[in-house]
């Protein structure tokens, strides 16, 4: 699968639910590996937002990011709208501090993204798959969450707020591909309760009975209607007889499970990285959404920063050899440390290098006793990182890779003469204005000798 953006801008008005604001947002084309951002362009400098769980600053009454002096409120119904329909890079510029809540849904969203224009990008989606169960709960409010291995992205949500007039609902998707239709159009919902604690504290200021189901729990008196129908500003409220204010129909029998569900793929977007697994959600809330999301998180940096051991098949030819490295690398004898160049991807590399008793530096480096010099080892792997930079562009002889930082370099065992040195260079972050952040890692068969994360310059020879 390729990563995707929108092929042109696109902008959605309305209000926020909370400050009552009228807000202008607008959805903008952004290059591969950007990722969701978020933009203040009210604000001075107008602060970039990364749309992350690590941002998260409030889950109190929907779910708000704050990063760079900047803070936007309500994201998950956007996070919903790019989510389900598998937009992975995208910009969203808005001029206040809430998203508009529209109807209470995602479907104008969706609409709007779906105007635009959905476009494939070159590079590659990368997906992280469950490996085992990642379970979370919250025992004082009976929350319970789990994420099984699964190769797909199924959600399943149950709702029990103990009222008679929900009762216990359920609600899942299959597919994201469903989420347009089955689950985009589900507004939101709160209690008459909730409603008046609200109103009482300043916020809902927004709020109108065409954007949210309001769930009457209680018997309701007429002069408490005329309260409401002042609240909303409208010539009068009723209450349905199965507890819905003002006869707003419903649009799904279970509506309020699938906008749980919604808020859930929101949520859960703010991952930063598409998952494969079996979702599965009882009584979740924007807060378990977070936390669930972070221990998600959690693992795929634990996992993806592990080792990962790269086989090599001495049978199968070099994607480069030793002629073609020289003409991608400006070294020369002694200092070429790359024998063959086994694999390239779109953010990785695997390189050879065979130690021998030949190599020079074995006449200094304890004679008696040879160990290969960790320092070369740190070089031959740089160089291997070299080639996946330089692959990367029409005319490799003509630049020259220079180191600007070392971190976390450790070295775990000797190499000795007639080792089979095999080095993996993992990029950990997108290469920008020619600077590239790489994590490396030198294998002796499955033994690992030595790691360290690089950062190098690619720069243009005068």
């Amino acid at each position: 699968m390729k990563q995707t953006t929108i092929k042109k801008p696109v902008n959605v008005e309305g209000v926020g639910l909370h400050t009552g604001q009228i807000v202008s947002m607008t959805f903008m084309p952004a290059p591969e590996n950007y990722g969701i951002k978020f933009q203040r362009v009210d604000l001075p400098g107008q602060p970039i937002i990364d749309a992350d769980v690590d941002n998260v600053v409030d889950t109190s009454r929907g779910t708000t990011i704050e990063q760079n002096g900047g803070r936007v409120a309500t994201v998950e119904h956007v996070m919903a709208s790019l989510a389900g329909l598998e937009i992975d890079n995208c910009l969203v510029q808005i001029n206040g501090g809430e998203t508009p809540i529209m109807d209470g849904s995602s479907r104008y969203f969706i609409k709007a993204l779906k105007e635009a224009g959905v476009v494939e990008q070159d590079a590659e989606r990368e997906y992280f798959t469950i490996p085992q169960n990642v379970f979370y709960t919250e025992s004082d409010r009976s929350v319970e969450m789990i994420a099984m291995p699964l190769d797909d992205y199924r959600l399943t949500v149950m709702v029990d707020y103990n009222s008679p007039v929900l009762g216990s609902q359920h609600a899942s998707i299959t597919s994201l591909k469903e989420f347009e239709s089955e689950v985009s159009s589900c507004r939101t919902f709160c209690f008459l309760h909730e409603l008046e604690l609200l109103y009482n504290n300043g916020l809902i200021q927004g709020g109108d009975l065409n954007n949210a189901i309001v769930i009457v729990d209680r018997v309701i008196e007429d002069h408490e209607l005329e309260h409401l129908a002042k609240m909303f500003n409208k010539p009068k409220v009723e209450v349905k007889k199965e507890g819905i204010l003002n006869n707003v129909d419903l649009r799904f029998h279970n509506e309020p499970a699938r906008h749980k569900l919604l808020d859930l793929i929101g949520d859960l977007a703010l991952i930063g990285t598409p998952i494969k697994a079996q979702i599965m959600a009882a009584r979740p809330g924007h807060a378990a959404n977070v936390a669930f999301g972070k221990k998600i998180k959690a693992l795929i940096k634990k996992t993806r920063s592990a080792v990962k051991v790269p086989r090599y098949d001495p049978n199968k030819p070099a994607l480069y050899n030793a002629d073609q490295i020289e003409k991608m690398l400006p070294h020369r004898y002694p200092f070429l440390m790359v024998d063959k160049i086994l694999e390239v991807g779109e953010n990785h590399v695997i390189a050879l290098k065979n130690v021998t008793i030949n190599e020079p530096f074995f006449q200094g480096h304890f004679p008696s006793n040879p160990v290969m010099p960790g320092v070369l080892i740190i070089e031959a792997m740089a160089q291997s990182g070299g080639i996946l930079v330089l692959s990367k562009v029409e005319d490799p002889e003509n630049y020259n890779t220079y180191f600007m930082k070392i971190d976390n370099a450790k070295f775990k065992d000797k190499v000795l003469p007639g080792d089979t040195l095999v080095f993996r260079l993992d990029l950990i972050a997108p290469i920008r204005r020619g600077v590239c952040v790489m994590k490396g890692s030198a294998f002796v068969g499955d033994k690992l000798v030595a790691e360290a994360e690089l950062m190098a310059q690619v720069a243009k020879k005068n």
